[in-house]
């Protein structure tokens, strides 16, 4: 009689072994489920059944019980090499490629085939994973078919290029069911608790929770004149939620309530199609949190009770107590996205689309048969929309995904090569004439060879008025203007940059609302942090020189409620000692800008002018399209998932660094705590996305030569990775600033 095989040491619960019969079907049983939401569920439960049959060998067993048991270290004994021959005979190489990489992560195909050809010879791991193979046939039978594992149909009837490209999403969404199956069957067996589940969602009654609320939300707001216009745009998003699922456009003005256009939309069109969940993706935390509050304030039940809450928050500043029942659940549920309603910003969703471990890659297969929402769309980075494009087209053609791209500064998408075919769906139809309607600003032109920030800053101070905010490019020119204008103002004048912690930035964005609401005289000077979906009003708004969309964008925080008897006022400005981001795509897109828009040109809000500037702008990037994103997407066809990883980072590091600051506000022994579990050698081994979550928001950025010169100086020092603690000058205005911050040349950018 054979001997019992196991797949996990004794649960401290149950003092039992997980037997390695249970853990497979378990896991298939699980991963049948995510697969069949995409049409994939038989292959799905194939890999799952396979992925450890290379427990079953002697070592192995042997190597559990009497060495990982009872002394709490690894098996160390190879065991995934069996599960990945069985999947390279009956499903494909590729394939096996996810099993293969369930814990380490997806290999690339040469990797792969070198762990395959070690299985298939007579040598030790050979006879290991043979001796396995016959061990595990013997309790789950149908490991070993009579025919291939048949693939979504989809598939084959693609052409070659777009073939591979599928073939490497559909590795990864199969990978994605895979590795949460398996955390969740080991979980259980842990904790001795049920498969960890969420409940089948009515998404009806969300959508009726969501309008009643909606509705008393809206009772409660002071009526404003764009208010009957707001609700216009509701009801047509509403309206076109109806529509078969596919790619949508929602393209409304700055202060149209997209937020609101978008939610409903959105769960109205995933109630109507039997839809799962609604993934609201921006490009900013500030953003992130914001929204999240608004869509929480909508959906979530009421604390009070016991029922398990709709909307999840999850990015790198979500703050979650862990003696918290509801933090509890954020804390789990952000590791698989099993929420109604996920609230999390662009780099969460494509790094994990594009990645191949698989903590990050766990909840993808979540996406599948949801409705994506892209919100501040014009920020996804120029040099990788192919990549991006190309994955959201493959998502919406074979995943059962609808996406909307939200923002008042509609890319053009169209013209690129990525979106040819794909069908385009307006979810507000007379954008033009809604544009019109919601007009509230004039702009004026500051351009000439005379401007100089010194100008800038006597004509703010002089006609600025008591409420002003300016926008500038870099943190260099923002101190700078800050400077000035104190000098100039006896009133308050707010600092706001990278150089700042999130935390501190947060404060005053909240200091400078309260100035707003109340009256008060405010004048701020803002990186473009403040410009994408940050909800200011101010009645004159400077902004410099900049692309299209960000002067768009500018013109949003200037008269959004229309509470002027007039227009607002935006100038836009070029000193010639002002300084622009070192970077070949602003460049470009500073090239395209100025074709169309200027003092005798059009004006930033004039929809054919924008139209025909993305055109040009995507034409300067090349058209062979390279800095674009076309070597992740030759990473992609060649199924090379550890260079798609490396290529694909949507936040650019290359030029800056992490800086951990303890500013005066009572927190300093907290993050010195943190500071050491990051620093304990044996840190690795723990979890430590608790750590790097408190420590967000007392994080800032600084160019990486400045942080070189810092270290070199002792004003810093290492903390983990490129995360360094600062040691210097906070100052509580501007941050981090040099040493010397009147020498305009002592900042990098």
């Amino acid at each position: 009689m054979q001997p019992q095989l196991y797949a996990h040491s004794r649960s401290s619960q149950s003092q039992l072994r997980h037997t390695l019969e249970d853990h497979l079907r378990g896991t298939a049983a699980l991963a049948r489920g995510f697969g069949e939401v995409f049409g994939a569920g038989e292959v799905a439960e194939y890999l799952a059944l396979v992925h450890d049959v290379g427990k079953g060998c002697t070592a192995w067993q042997d190597r559990l019980v009497h060495h990982a048991e009872p002394y709490g270290k690894p098996v160390g004994v190879p065991h995934k090499g069996a599960g990945a021959e069985l999947v390279d005979r009956f499903v494909g190489r590729p394939f096996a490629a996810a099993v293969e990489g369930h814990h380490g992560g997806l290999p690339d195909l040469q990797a792969l085939a070198a762990v395959l050809a070690k299985v298939k010879a007579a040598g030790p791991e050979g006879v290991q994973a043979r001796e396995a193979l016959q061990s595990v046939a013997q309790v789950v039978p149908e490991i070993v078919r009579d025919r291939r594992v048949p693939l979504p149909q989809w598939l084959s009837g693609l052409g070659a290029d777009r073939m591979r490209l599928g073939v490497d999403l559909l590795v990864r969404m199969l990978f994605s069911c895979l590795v949460d199956a398996d955390y969740l069957d080991t979980e259980a067996h842990f904790t001795g608790a049920p498969v960890r589940l969420a409940a089948p969602v009515d998404m009806g009654g969300l959508v009726k929770r969501f309008e009643e609320r909606r509705s008393a939300f809206l009772r409660g707001r002071a009526t404003t004149p764009v208010a009957h216009l707001r609700e216009r745009v509701y009801q047509e998003a509403v309206a076109a939620a109806d529509g078969e699922p596919g790619m949508f456009v929602l393209h409304v003005p700055t202060g149209g309530a997209k937020t609101l256009a978008a939610g409903g939309f959105a769960l109205h069109h995933a109630a109507a199609h039997g839809m799962q969940r609604v993934i609201v993706a921006v490009p900013y935390t500030s953003i992130t949190e914001q929204n999240a509050k608004v869509y929480r304030d909508l959906l979530d039940p009421p604390r009070t009770g016991n029922e398990t809450p709709v909307v999840l928050e999850h990015h790198s500043s979500v703050e979650i107590d862990e003696d918290d029942d509801v933090s509890e659940w954020a804390r789990l549920t952000a590791e698989n996205w099993d929420a109604p309603f996920v609230v999390t910003t662009t780099v969460q969703l494509f790094e994990s689309l594009f990645a191949r471990k698989p903590s990050a890659m766990r909840k993808l297969h979540r996406v599948a048969g949801s409705v994506i929402v892209l919100d501040e769309v014009q920020a996804l980075p120029d040099r990788l929309l192919i990549p991006i494009l190309s994955g959201l087209r493959d998502l919406v053609e074979h995943f059962g995904v609808t996406v909307v791209l939200a923002s008042a500064t509609q890319p053009e998408f169209w013209s690129l090569p990525e979106m040819q075919g794909v069908p385009k769906h307006m979810v507000v139809c007379d954008t033009a004439a809604l544009f019109e309607q919601l007009r509230r600003v004039e702009y004026e032109w500051r351009l000439g060879e005379d401007v100089t920030w010194d100008s800038v800053a006597e004509e703010i101070a002089a006609d600025g008025g008591p409420q002003v905010l300016s926008i500038v490019n870099t943190t260099k020119d923002a101190a700078h203007l800050h400077r000035l204008l104190k000098e100039r103002i006896s009133g308050k004048v707010v600092h706001l940059s990278t150089r700042m912690t999130g935390g501190h930035r947060r404060e005053v964005i909240e200091e400078i609302r309260a100035d707003l609401r109340d009256g008060a005289p405010v004048r701020v000077v803002s990186t473009s942090l403040i410009e994408a979906g940050v909800d200011v009003d101010f009645p004159r708004v400077y902004r410099a020189w900049a692309p299209a969309e960000s002067l768009q964008q500018a013109a949003g925080r200037c008269n959004r409620e229309s509470l002027l008897p007039g227009l607002g006022t935006v100038v836009v400005f070029r000193p010639s000692d002002g300084s622009q981001p070192n970077d070949g795509v602003y460049k470009s897109a500073l090239q395209a800008t100025e074709l169309y828009f200027g003092p005798d040109l059009a004006t930033p809000d004039d929809l054919d002018s924008l139209r025909s500037y993305y055109g040009k702008r995507y034409a300067y990037l090349g058209s062979g399209g390279r800095p674009m994103g076309e070597d992740v997407e030759s990473a992609r066809r060649g199924l090379d998932f550890p260079e798609v990883d490396k290529l694909f980072q949507m936040i650019d590091n290359q030029h800056a660094r992490p800086v951990l600051v303890i500013r005066e506000n009572g927190a300093a022994e907290e993050i010195e705590a943190d500071v050491a579990a990051l620093r304990d050698p044996y840190g690795r081994l723990k979890d430590l996305s608790g750590v790097f979550r408190r420590l967000q928001p007392h994080i800032a950025s600084l160019p990486r030569n400045e942080v070189d010169d810092a270290l070199k100086v002792g004003l810093a020092e290492p903390v983990v990775g490129d995360l360094v603690l600062w040691l210097g000058r906070y100052d509580s205005e501007r941050g981090l600033e040099p040493e010397h911050p009147e020498d305009r040349s002592a900042y990098q950018i």
